[in-house]
């Protein structure tokens, strides 16, 4: 994995978005994400959003935390967006304010294994070796044009780093 600190602007985003916790997620039983992946890519969503600033860009995004990376959170997926306008019925919407993150790039390797075998070494690191203590505000996932294949999956990983 490679790393970098990085100060993003204010994100807009449209998509959809669930409550879910870590403890729900290892079981494939109670798990909540998969399911809305399969809706938001098999139902085409990023096509119902408007205003899109990078087409198939998508942002997977862990927010409005209980406590830390344990307890419960909102999972949401979708596109930046430049205006709210014309928000698609069923869609959520959500801003992220500017903030200091540390950028994790994680692959090549198979998905979904890249993502999870990243967020297990991102919860062992020390806020030392991370680059800053988590904010737990707002952390997210990029999958670009490197996470076409998913043989051989590329993505980038934000990390929420307090001020």
């Amino acid at each position: 994995m490679q790393k970098a600190e990085i100060l993003l602007p204010e994100l807009k985003l449209i998509g959809l978005t669930c409550r879910t916790a870590l403890k729900f997620e290892m079981d494939s039983s109670s798990a909540k994400i998969p399911g809305m992946l399969q809706q938001y890519f098999g139902n085409q969503c990023a096509n119902k959003i408007h205003h899109r600033l990078k087409l198939g860009v998508t942002y997977c995004i862990y927010t409005n935390y209980e406590s830390d990376y344990t307890g419960e959170y909102d999972y949401f997926v979708g596109e930046v967006v430049s205006s709210f306008e014309k928000l698609p019925e069923g869609f959520s919407k959500l801003t992220i304010p500017a903030q200091r993150y540390v950028k994790i790039t994680a692959g090549p390797a198979p998905s979904p294994q890249v993502c999870i075998q990243a967020w297990q070494e991102i919860w062992s690191i020390s806020p030392e070796t991370l680059g800053g203590e988590r904010n737990y505000f707002a952390d997210f996932e990029v999958y670009d044009e490197r996470a076409v294949d998913p043989t051989s999956t590329t993505l980038d990983i934000y990390i929420g780093i307090k001020n």
